[in-house]
Order: C-alpha cells, then structure tokens, then sequence
C-alpha cells in the first residue's frame, strides 16, 4: 500500500442565513462594501440547539455513505475546529459515541484555526498508508458564529457556520500524492482568538477573532504562492497538470491570486465563498464536497489544496482524485 485515497466527502450547512443585507442592519456597513472587499453575500447560522459535534455527525455520515462504510469501519477519527463544544472531551470523542464506536483513536485539532483540515488530513494520510489504519473519517467543523463580535464590522461579516467531512483509505493506486505543513509564529498577532485557559480571562479581549485584515491578506498570499512552487515541485509537476485549486475560502481576491499562480480559470476553482463566507477548518472539505456532488470534479482529476490560518500556520495537499 503506496497511498491513501479520498474515498466519500459530506457537508452540513445550518438552515439559518444571514444576508449581507441582514448585517446592514446590524453594522455600518453595505452589500457592496462587503461584497467588493471579500467576495461574501451571504453566511450560514448555527442555531442554539446546533453545534461543532452536531454538524460533524452530519457531515460524517453523508462522507461514510458516500464511501460505502459504515462506522465500525473507521479506524480513526480526528476533527479540526477551533470552536469545540467542549474543551474537553474532545468534540472527536463526542463524534465517536454519537456515531456507536469505540476503540479506534479521536482527537481535536484546534490550535491551527483555518489550517486544520491540512493538518488533520495530512496527519490520517501518514497513518492510512503505511497501513495502520484502513479507513480515517477527517472533519472540518464550524461555528464561527460564536467567537465573533457581531458590533466588529471588519470581522463580523467574514464568517459562516458548516462542517465538511472526508473519508481515506489505503490504495495502491496515486491518490493523495504529498501534503506539505508549515507555521510561524512570529505572526502569531495578526489572526487569533485570545481565550486563556491557563491565566485570568481578560473578558473584554478574550472572546472574540482579533484579526489584521491587510497584513494577514498579503502574508497569505506569499505564503501560498511559496507553498505552490513547493508542493509541484515535490512532485516533479507544473502548474498546467493542476485541473482543481481548492482552497480555503478566506477572500475571493487571495482565491484570484492563487488561481493566476496555478493559471487557473476561476472555472476550475472550487468557490463557495459567496453562500458560505469564511467556515474556517470546514471551508476546504465544504468546497471539495460540493464540487465533487456536483460532478465538477471527477475520478482522475488533479486537485491542490490548500489552507492558511491562526499561528500562523499553513498547509497543502496535492491529490490525484
């Protein structure tokens, strides 16, 4: 066994949305302003009773159909969400008695904020190909919609609520060819959420995405332009053996920017920035779902992925789907 391969991908999205038009009514801002700035026109909701767990149920289950397995045969399972509904248990361990298992390793990642699906994906990928584990059930889940501060109009029309899932499994065949993982601290001001566990909570800061929008912006795209040149030439390609860009759904102009490094048509861009807004960790596995649901990608295409966030960290993954 020489490779992990994505076998079926789900998505959940919260029934709730809140339009541009809503957050004029909410903040000084306008439709076109967020529009133009960001590329968003509408968000997704969590309600009360909905959560990162309830949501990753959701978004697991269609992936494990999709794949053809049931969950007695996922061997493990981790979740990126930097919004858990409990610090601990984990909302993986949560995930894993919802869905009748036991046994098999589950785990959070939330420290990597919109990277994590890289990070979570990466790290099942080492794990299904050297055959430790047959199946991975991987999870992006969300509900920014709680950590923003809804009076901050520079973040709060930014974000949406979601999960999106991903099942691997070992394959002789290429499927996911390499993923690449970086992070730096140095930035570690410009995108965080300052909740202190270990320290006196300052409420007034500690609740709320505290985020540099113009230096994060230009980071993240030399950073990913970097990381482009790194994963291709890791695997001896060019740009043009590219046939998707998946990325993560931050801004429409960085999405731009990484479409024309791949000399890519916006066609051939996995974007669901528009309805969905910024759903951190979820925003990758959200977008992939629904290309491949709507048969936009198909069986042999060449996908690069590719996330940025808190740290901060970054990551992709090139896979033969």
């Amino acid at each position: 066994m020489k490779y992990s391969k994505i076998l079926g991908t789900g998505g959940y999205l919260p029934e709730k949305v809140l339009t541009n038009f809503d957050l004029e009514k909410l903040v000084d801002t306008t439709n076109e302003w967020i529009v133009e700035r960001t590329g968003i026109h509408k968000r997704h909701l969590a309600e009360s009773h909905e959560s990162a767990v309830t949501m990753a149920e959701q978004a697991a289950k269609q992936a494990m159909a999709a794949a053809n397995i049931t969950a007695n045969d996922i061997g493990m399972i981790i979740i990126a969400t930097t919004t858990p509904e409990k610090m601990f248990p984990s909302t993986a361990c949560l995930l894993q008695q919802r869905l009748g298992i036991a046994g098999c390793p589950a785990f959070d990642l939330n420290s990597t904020a919109c990277a994590g699906f890289m990070y979570a994906l990466s790290i099942a990928d080492q794990y299904v190909k050297n055959g430790l584990v047959k199946h991975a059930l991987i999870i992006g889940s969300e509900v920014m919609s709680r950590v923003v501060d809804w009076s901050d109009r520079a973040t709060c029309v930014l974000f949406g609520d979601g999960a999106g899932a991903v099942v691997i499994g070992g394959s002789d065949k290429p499927g996911i060819l390499s993923t690449h993982l970086h992070a730096d601290g140095t930035h570690k001001d410009v995108l965080s959420l300052n909740v202190s566990i270990g320290k006196p909570l300052d409420v007034e800061e500690a609740l709320f995405i505290q985020m540099t929008g113009n230096q994060l912006f230009k980071l993240a795209v030399n950073i990913l332009g970097n990381l482009f040149d790194e994963t291709l030439t890791a695997n001896s390609l060019a740009a043009e053996d590219v046939d998707w860009l998946v990325p993560h759904q931050a801004n429409i102009r960085i999405i731009q920017a990484m479409a024309k490094k791949l000399n890519l048509p916006m066609e051939r861009v996995a974007i669901t920035l528009p309805e969905q807004g910024n759903t951190s960790s979820a925003s990758i596995p959200l977008a992939l779902n629904q290309a491949i649901c709507d048969g936009r990608i198909k069986r042999g295409d060449m996908l690069m992925l590719e996330g940025f966030g808190g740290g901060l960290a970054w990551g992709s993954a090139l896979i033969k789907y």
